[in-house]
């Protein structure tokens, strides 16, 4: 075991994009760390065999940009050599709010945009690369095992080839997303964990990709992204439009109770319906197409583990093995990446005293505050489609951004808070400033 990192196995359940940046991390800190995959891969499988919503349109945050560059130093430069462009949020997209187009001027805010495949390939290119990191395809996690105190201290597992077999861990974490099976282990350890929290969205998405001209050709727009939000309860209908690598379009298309087609001639008439004429512009001119995908699981779960009080040491979960958001806010990859980011810190304080006692409860706990906000985010909007039984919070906050809107589509500067409020580089309170407030309460609502 090398000075420089204190601890010998970390195991990791799960090797889709979570458990590749978890993995990154614990590559600073343990002197071997083991992906256990369910699935065939390998280090050119790109979008997760076991991640249906792979293979729509992601979005990574500013703040999840942010942080995966310092954890992948050159990545954002390699997606832009392959075609990803890079551009300033305000600048880049043509954004049509509920009540206008947002200003089309620089906010400081830099995203890229790229496909979930692409990004998970070379992410798990270079985490397969590490010397410390090790995969294990093809191959289940069955059960966690326990010492004497308490202490989970391993996992048990089946492969395809092979009898049950059991690995030994100084720290189990569960990246195992949506499917997790971690509270029923918890449970059958006799720890008892809170029913799960869940607000379904009841939004369908549809999606393809296809041709994009070159940046340099004369018939490339003057943006990278056309995205009409959805917006309780007037604008059932959206869509997005992703300038992605390879000079490609990525087109997600959602419905409220609805459900966008996958059929060629009802996509586009679905886009054709939207408000913001981009998408269907594009659509309308595509001469080479991917096949087209319909995801329809698009609920909100939060697994509140950061409530329980027994939380054995040698544990963590994250991703989406803890909390699932409804894709359209873009924010799970973000989270993910903060989560890793939250360890990597406190696995850095953990080193002055080489041992890991408390680590996984005092992470989950922090997890628990993290999610918060997004969670509230997602879930607010999302329950204004139910007319009966809307909480006081998300009628107000219903309330404060359908008149923020309305300003911000007259003044930049507004429209520059709520961008960085969005991508989880700047905090909330930002839109409730004095002057920004005052603005909102005194704004005159238009109709677009």
């Amino acid at each position: 075991m090398r000075a420089d990192r204190p601890w010998g196995k970390a195991v990791v359940i799960g090797g889709s994009y979570a458990g590749l940046v978890t993995a990154r991390v614990l590559a600073d800190f343990f002197s071997e760390v083991v992906l256990v995959e369910r699935d065939a891969v390998d280090e050119d499988t790109g979008a997760h065999p076991g991640a249906p919503q792979g293979y729509h349109a992601h979005a990574m945050l500013a703040r999840g940009g942010e942080i995966l560059e310092r954890l992948f130093p050159g990545l954002r430069e390699e997606l832009r050599e392959e075609g990803a462009p890079v551009y300033d949020y305000g600048e880049g997209i043509d954004f049509l709010l509920p009540v206008g187009l947002a200003p089309r001027q620089r906010t400081g805010v830099r995203i890229q945009s790229f496909t979930r495949d692409e990004l998970e390939r070379r992410l798990r290119r270079k985490v397969l690369a590490l010397p410390q990191i090790t995969l294990l395809p093809s191959t289940r996690c069955t059960g966690l095992t326990r010492d004497s105190s308490g202490r989970v201290n391993g996992v048990t597992c089946r492969s395809q080839s092979e009898e049950p077999f059991e690995l030994a861990a100084d720290l189990v974490i569960d990246a195992s997303g949506r499917s997790s099976s971690l509270a029923d282990w918890l449970d059958g350890m006799g720890i008892g964990v809170p029913p799960k929290r869940t607000v379904k969205a009841k939004v369908t998405y549809t999606s393809m990709n296809f041709d994009r001209p070159a940046e340099s050709r004369p018939g490339h727009p003057d943006y990278y992204v056309a995205y009409q939000m959805p917006f309780a309860p007037s604008v059932p209908r959206a869509g997005v439009l992703l300038a992605v690598e390879r000079d490609r379009w990525t087109c997600s298309l959602f419905g409220f109770e609805d459900q966008p087609p996958t059929d060629d001639k009802g996509y586009l008439a679905f886009a054709e319906s939207l408000d913001n004429p981009r998408l269907a512009e594009h659509i309308a001119r595509r001469t080479v197409q991917e096949p087209t995908r319909r995801y329809t699981n698009a609920e909100n779960q939060w697994r509140l583990y950061h409530t329980v009080k027994d939380w054995p040491d040698g544990l963590i979960a994250v991703g989406d093995a803890v909390c699932v958001f409804n894709p359209v806010y873009g924010q799970g990859m973000t989270v993910a990446a903060m989560e890793a980011e939250l360890l990597q810190g406190m696995l850095k304080r953990h080193t002055t005293t080489g041992r890991l006692d408390g680590l996984a409860r005092g992470f989950q706990k922090k997890v628990g505050r993290l999610l918060l906000g997004p969670w509230t985010l997602s879930t607010n909007s999302d329950l204004m489609w139910n007319p009966k039984g809307q909480p006081l919070a998300a009628r107000f906050a219903h309330w404060y951004n359908t008149r923020l809107f309305h300003v911000a589509v007259k003044d930049a500067a507004v429209w520059a808070r709520f961008v960085r409020v969005v991508n989880m580089v700047g905090s909330p309170a930002l839109l409730f400033h004095p002057l920004v407030a005052l603005k909102v309460l005194t704004v005159t609502s238009r109709r677009r």
